[in-house]
């Protein structure tokens, strides 16, 4: 990976040797960089993937939602239709996007909450934002975080959580742990919609009343506009914003806007839920019309951000791009559980990039993983030189930006699942449990699952995504023996790389060849 990635870096060098001939009157200012990323929003929840153009480029139905701002901003991008997210969580994905690494080194294999001290965003890291800040950008970071070992650090309440429930989930960031970003208004995590809170760069505490994605894209005008002399405007900028919907809860008119909502709310079920896969019998189907309605709004808050660019002159200059954390199964494969699975509902996430006059919009199928995020992004900022040393991703600028670049495509992506481990006399979490590691190719979906005694394998679930693309058949292992061994050999491959604790424990070596020569 690293050889490959330094050829990767190599030739970014040469094509920025080849900018040093232009003359300095005519050299571009440095890109802006907005990264929107919306919480447990999945891939298939775009409207434009049944349109024209994209719906020959997947072999899935798009959910009936109404997305016009991504429908627009999709025929201006660069949009990756197999974008994966490895630990389909809210803090593992937020590790390896603010650190390159796969969570058994960013330091957040778990969600973070204050019962896991095991996992937290490790401060001894360069993240994405101390590369942009030390390469002279004004960085500002708005809403969710969800990276960090919350701490009794309430700025108003010396001693106490900011939040009084036990575990406590909701962070204060300090500046110490901030990583670059000068500009700060956010949040640990803090599941009430219309009710959110966020704390500024001094540690003030806000309570707007407002939903929260509408809230933060008005935030980020703000910050835009430079109103209030917020930021320099000198300097290009690198802004992250991590809205909380379509997160759960979706249950109510608490959790949503009305006027998006009133597009679903006379829907029969069974016309929202359109896989095949899902059950519009469960429970939870009712909360489909509540999630679709935030997905909804969530695009019209995308889509003011978008016109604030457009208005200030800034949007030819400025690479935005439009991702999730991880997506939501909703009533798919009959189970409760949103995430942390390596069904596609959960795994695939969306990811449009447009750097106008940069980027051709296209569709591409490069399974990108979490950790390539991060040296992505600074490729395309032309910072690939400056990517830290430890990053364990890949940077595919240069396939973003031409897309008959010779550079090594991903032969899939890693699906990663941990668990609680053990804990201490106060019941904090000390250790974590690999329970299940896989592999998605092109073709196929393949995870294994192992017990905690004696690390035996106890499940698999193995599909054929080709012909089964909403993942309904799962396949005997020994029934497909040729294909399972060329996916653990790809997957012990990865393993091997990153280090992972299934590598260094030999977990299931009869089936994954760790040591294999290549």
């Amino acid at each position: 990976m690293r050889s490959q990635l330094n050829i990767l870096l190599g030739g970014l060098g040469l094509f920025a040797l080849q900018g040093c001939k232009t003359p300095q009157a005519e050299q571009v200012q440095s890109p802006n960089v907005i990264y929107v990323f919306p919480d447990q929003y999945r891939n298939q929840a775009m409207e434009f993937w049944g349109q024209e153009g994209f719906r020959d480029k997947v072999n899935f139905r798009n959910d009936p939602v109404h997305t016009p701002r991504l429908n627009d901003f999709a025929r201006q991008s660069l949009v990756l239709s197999s974008a994966m997210s490895n630990c389909p969580l809210s803090s593992p994905h937020r590790g390896s996007l603010l650190t390159g690494m796969y969570p058994n080194k960013s330091g957040v294999p778990l969600n973070c909450n204050s019962d896991r001290p095991i996992s937290s965003l490790r401060e001894d890291v360069e993240c994405i934002g101390d590369v942009f800040s030390k390469a002279g950008y004004d960085c500002a970071y708005f809403g969710k975080l969800h990276a960090d070992f919350p701490t009794p650090n309430d700025p108003a309440r010396p001693g106490h959580y900011v939040e009084d429930k036990v575990p406590a989930w909701d962070a204060y960031t300090p500046k110490s742990r901030r990583h670059g970003f000068n500009y700060w208004y956010s949040y640990g995590t803090f599941d009430e919609h219309k009710n959110p809170h966020y704390w500024d760069t001094e540690g003030k505490r806000h309570d707007p009343h407002e939903w929260s994605p509408l809230h933060e894209s008005g935030m980020v005008v703000s910050y835009l506009k430079n109103e209030g002399n917020i930021r320099d405007p000198k300097k290009p900028f690198f802004i992250m914003v991590g809205m909380n919907p379509p997160h759960s809860p979706y249950r109510s008119l608490d959790d949503c806007m009305e006027q998006d909502f009133n597009l679903y709310k006379d829907q029969p079920l069974d016309s929202l839920l359109v896989r095949p896969n899902a059950d519009p019998k469960m429970d939870k189907a009712e909360s489909a019309r509540y999630y679709f309605a935030s997905v909804t709004g969530v695009d019209r808050a995308f889509g003011q951000i978008l016109d604030a660019l457009e208005e200030l002159g800034l949007d030819k200059n400025t690479i935005v791009v439009f991702a999730s954390d991880h997506g939501e199964t909703m009533c798919s494969q009959r189970t409760n559980d949103p995430k942390n699975s390596p069904y596609s509902e959960s795994m695939n996430i969306p990811f449009l990039v447009r750097f106008p006059e940069k980027i051709k919009p296209r569709v591409d199928d490069l399974m990108i993983s979490s950790p390539d995020i991060m040296p992505t992004l600074l490729g395309l900022a032309g910072l690939s030189d400056s990517i830290p040393a430890p990053v364990q991703g890949r940077n595919y600028a240069p396939l973003f930006l031409d897309e008959k670049a010779d550079i090594v495509r991903p032969t899939g992506a890693l699906y990663i699942q941990n668990l609680d481990g053990e804990k201490d006399a106060d019941g904090k979490v000390r250790s974590y449990f690999p329970s299940s590691r896989g592999f998605k190719s092109a073709r196929y979906t393949l995870a294994l699952y192992i017990d905690r005694k004696d690390h035996k394998l106890v499940k698999s679930l193995l599909f054929d995504d080709e012909k089964d693309p909403y993942q309904m058949n799962n396949l005997p292992l020994e029934e497909n023996q040729e294909v399972v061994k060329e996916l653990c050999t790809e997957m012990g491959k990865v393993l091997k790389e990153i280090d992972d604790p299934w590598y260094k424990e030999n977990i299931l070596s009869d089936m994954i060849p760790y040591n294999a020569s290549y």
